[in-house]
């Protein structure tokens, strides 16, 4: 990923942040036939420093065969993103030299895939998954709504894969580049949008003060 030292987020913390508040991520690996990109809901957790990625896929789909020795895989996650119009910049008025441009968010996780097919593996697996996005509703679903015999036969069709990555990487590209100006533009025209969440991190890394 290209990434000027500007927009660089290196605190794993915040990276883990945006994987959990977006977790379907794009599974790219390589095959014989070449390249293979799935999108999957993660789960992502810390321990002593090693950051994990956990997710299942279907047993149809052939990406899992391909990594089921260790491969390298690549995950991208994608936060919040935006158009940003260069109608809000200071400079427009000022010299006029400007041009329109993307902010986003993005988390890069690079490691070495393994395939899990053990049912208690799977089986913890999706409950915590269901968990994790069941939560917030007043009447939240579980695993263990279901019939057993049920659910162990769709655990029977799906295979778990676990990622330790070697590195992730996060690119916040959120105007933080502009002038002051432009970033406080930038920052007044979002929120005149409606678009809080990358209003607030143009203040964040813009170092706006709200005052």
């Amino acid at each position: 990923m290209y990434l000027p030292p500007h927009f660089a987020e290196t605190e794993e913390a915040v990276m883990r942040a945006l994987i959990t508040a977006h977790p379907l991520g794009l599974l790219i690996s390589t095959s014989p036939s070449g390249m293979l990109a799935n999108p999957v809901p993660f789960l992502v957790s810390e321990k002593d420093g090693v950051t994990t990625l956990r997710a299942h896929v279907s047993k149809a789909n052939e990406q899992w065969r391909h990594i089921r020795d260790g491969a390298d895989v690549l995950v991208v996650f994608q936060g919040v993103d935006t158009y940003v119009t260069p109608s809000w910049y200071a400079a427009k008025a000022e010299h006029g030299k400007v041009v329109p441009t993307w902010n986003y968010a993005m988390v890069q996780g690079r490691g070495t895939a393994t395939v899990q097919e053990g049912p208690d593996w799977l089986g913890q697996q999706v409950s915590k998954l269901t968990a994790r996005h069941e939560a917030e509703r007043p009447d939240p679903w579980k695993v263990s709504d279901a019939p057993e015999t049920f659910v162990a036969a769709q655990l029977r069709g799906i295979v778990g894969i676990e990622i330790s990555p070697a590195q992730l990487t996060g690119k916040w590209k959120v105007s933080q580049n502009r002038p002051e100006a432009d970033r406080r533009g930038v920052h007044a025209g979002l929120m005149e949008n409606d678009e809080d969440q990358m209003a607030d991190l143009v203040a964040l890394y813009g170092k706006l003060s709200q005052t």
